[in-house]
């Protein structure tokens, strides 16, 4: 129910507009407000008379139970302790005031339920530095996922690095377990390979990612390290895409018999991926042809093409071409403005 208050603020807001010309329908969409409700508050200036809104709940407590509550709390015996132990030990007393729930409720419209502790309260994970690419070897991205084999319980662990510029698997291997050792290697040798001086890379918090192991590599390579927040996959988009593709494409088998069945599958899929897999996220051309910036020319081809059909068949055309304008820059962990709304209070 709308505090009277804040109904008045409202009915001066439409009263206003009113005068200069607006319509009350279109003043009740704008606020997000039914046109009904400000009809039924021009007839009801003291409040809403509803019935329901009138009533208070049969169950609700009482200021004497609440008053309970709070004298319970900050008591000698009980100050040191939350709800959930508070309770319990009524219960064993024979005493029943009200549940953990209630007592929380209550402590918060006192304002009584804050961090009491010595220790500093959990803050938020801080969101992971914003990287921009610009071109091919700015910025890579690295997980693990696991492979179902025949045996239940029992897996292998896909280790994949990926540009997120072109979308490109740049280096692979599949392992029975997770080690910052493996890690280190192929990070070494896909660095050696394309010949990398500079680069970040992001992944996760996993062991294998922050192990004194793989630091050590990736300081000796010149890599900078970028993790993800604890527990926040969204952090790591393009990895987590590009293993969905993976397990979702209709080839994948499932499970696997041995490591070698797993490699050889994986091989095929990256040559597919990298070669002939026209990725939504880079205008349906391949990591490949992205990685090589034969994009750009591919791109104003089907620019010419769009703009030739519309031409020939104008009416055909309602809007614009379809977009197929150059992607300039990939950006992961893009930071987000938050934008003030102001509503009527």
């Amino acid at each position: 129910m709308t505090p009277i208050n804040e109904r008045e603020k409202i009915m001066d807001y439409i009263e206003e507009g009113i005068t200069l010309g607006a319509r009350k329908e279109q003043l009740c969409k704008i606020m997000e407000i039914p046109i009904r409700t400000i009809q039924r508050w021009s007839k009801d200036k003291t409040g809403d008379k509803r019935p329901e809104t009138q009533h208070k709940s049969p169950i609700a407590l009482t200021e004497l139970e609440k008053d309970k509550i709070i004298e319970t709390c900050t008591s000698a015996e009980y100050k040191d302790m939350n709800p959930n132990e508070i309770v319990p030990i009524l219960a064993e007393k024979g005493i029943y005031i009200a549940s953990e729930s209630s007592f929380y409720r209550v402590l918060r419209e006192r304002g009584l339920l804050h961090h009491r502790s010595e220790c500093k309260p959990p803050k938020p994970g801080k969101a992971p530095d914003e990287l921009i690419a610009t071109g091919p070897n700015q910025v890579w991205s690295w997980d693990i996922t696991y492979l179902k084999t025949i045996v239940r319980g029992i897996f292998f662990y896909l280790y994949l690095f990926m540009d997120i510029w072109s979308r490109k698997i740049v280096g692979w291997t599949i392992e029975k377990y997770e080690d910052g050792l493996i890690a280190g290697a192929v990070i070494s040798e896909i660095c050696e390979k394309n010949k990398i001086e500079s680069i970040y890379l992001h992944s996760d918090n996993g062991g294998p990612m922050t192990s004194g192991t793989m630091l050590a590599t990736l300081q000796r390579l010149g890599v900078v390290p970028s993790f993800s927040r604890a527990r926040v996959s969204n952090d790591n988009p393009y990895s987590e895409s590009l293993f969905k593709t993976l397990k979702y494409v209709p080839a994948y088998p499932g499970k696997f018999n041995s490591i070698e069945e797993a490699k050889k599958w994986v091989k095929v899929f990256v040559d597919w991926y990298n070669t002939k897999h026209h990725h939504s996220g880079i205008k349906y051309v391949t990591p490949d042809e992205r990685h090589n910036k034969e994009d750009i020319h591919i791109l104003q081809k089907r620019r010419e093409t769009y703009i030739a059909a519309k031409k020939l068949n104008p009416k055909r055309w309602s809007r614009n071409i379809r977009n197929w304008d150059y992607l300039e820059e990939v950006i992961l962990n893009k930071k987000i403005e938050k934008v003030k709304l102001h509503k009527v209070a």
